[in-house]
């Protein structure tokens, strides 16, 4: 379901496993010095993504290098590659559950490549942090940064892991990003598609990649709401077939557009009649809906959100925060959270904000966020 996103694993093909996953950006210091711009970053910048090309020491040097996803989340991933004067890093490279995607092409000296993903916003919360030692420049959308050691306006630090991919049985080098539960290809895009699922209000769960009936009767569903023929589930297009779908006001459950501008972060809590949970943050672009996973049946729900900038800094109008939320004052943190104790947040170092309270009466609630 929607929400907290799990580590993402850099699993290689002698099946060795590193860490990699993004914070809510804008939160990790930054290398001052600033490197000199070198023949690999001048082209980097100058080359399209397909014609990106690398050698590497001990592989052929025609290799081309591919990532594939072996997740229950469509994942952009970013590269950096890094040579003995100057790290530059490209992105974002879209790669569907069960996809292969080539990120490196040809043959182009560098010393080390390293990696960033992150899951679409329409997961909700952004990966935890990963255990990468390099902190590069990264922008929210498509981008080439020569000199990604030293951010610049509009460009966010992140955390790379630095990858060796192993050569497969193609001749070229491969690494996979996977979950814990390590689904192989079949699995990864059947849990792809039960999330979505779920987000969009059909009963999948649970999330393992296990066919049956229950995931069926949901599939089915959900193509007969949209007017789909099941001929489309194998379209390579289906996972933005859904997220299309999944993006769009619901009849059913919570939802929230974003009617403006400016990228929102927005956090759901849910009281069960014994405790009160707080969740978030979900990451709503602008001209998109989003439906956070409210499990069971709470009696009451509770929203909260503001808009912010490239930086993820709260955007202030006349001096004020552009946030949409109430007076029940709930506790949160900066980076993902879910906390169920909702007592003395500020002696806990979190934050205390106000949510408003949804009528869910009619069985369904869309918030629109838009300038006042």
């Amino acid at each position: 379901m929607a929400g907290p996103v799990p580590a993402i694993h850099v699993r290689f093909a002698d099946g060795r496993k590193g860490v990699d996953a993004r914070v809510k950006p804008g939160h990790d210091e930054l290398e001052t010095k600033q490197p000199r711009r070198s023949r690999l970053a001048r082209l980097l910048t100058a080359l399209p993504a397909a014609a990106l090309s690398l050698l590497f020491s001990s592989a052929p040097a025609l290799a081309d290098l591919k990532l594939c996803n072996r997740m229950s989340y469509v994942v952009e991933a970013a590269i950096g590659i890094d040579d003995k004067s100057a790290t530059a890093t490209r992105g974002w490279f879209r790669i569907d559950p069960a996809a292969c995607r080539v990120v490196v092409q040809g043959a182009l000296s560098a010393d080390r490549v390293l990696l960033n993903a992150r899951a679409l916003g329409v997961y909700g919360a952004s990966p935890i942090p990963q255990n990468g030692t390099d902190t590069l420049c990264v922008a929210q959308d498509n981008f080439v940064i020569a000199a990604a050691r030293q951010c610049r306006s509009g460009q966010t630090p992140a955390q790379f892991t630095q990858i060796t991919p192993t050569q497969s049985e193609d001749g070229n080098l491969v690494a996979y990003l996977a979950e814990g539960s390590e689904y192989d290809e079949e699995q990864a895009r059947l849990a792809g598609i039960q999330r979505l699922l779920v987000i969009a209000g059909y009963d999948a769960a649970p999330i393992d990649g296990v066919d049956g009936p229950k995931t069926q009767g949901a599939l089915s569903a959900f193509l007969r709401s949209r007017g789909l023929s099941s001929d489309v589930v194998q379209s390579p297009n289906f996972f933005t077939t859904m997220i299309d779908a999944v993006q769009k006001p619901s009849a059913t459950g919570l939802t929230w557009c974003n009617d403006t501008p400016h990228k929102i972060m927005a956090a759901v809590a849910t009281d069960d009649g014994k405790a009160v949970t707080s969740r978030g943050w979900y990451r709503i672009d602008p001209g998109k809906c989003l439906h956070p996973d409210v499990a069971g049946q709470p009696k009451q729900i509770f929203s909260f959100a503001e808009a912010v900038d490239a930086e993820n800094r709260t955007i202030r109008l006349k001096d004020k925060p552009l946030n949409w939320g109430g007076a029940t004052q709930l506790c949160t943190r900066e980076s993902k959270f879910e906390i169920a104790e909702q007592g003395d947040c500020p002696t806990r170092g979190l934050a205390a904000v106000g949510f408003a309270p949804v009528d869910m009466t009619s069985g369904g609630k869309t918030l629109r966020f838009a300038m006042p």
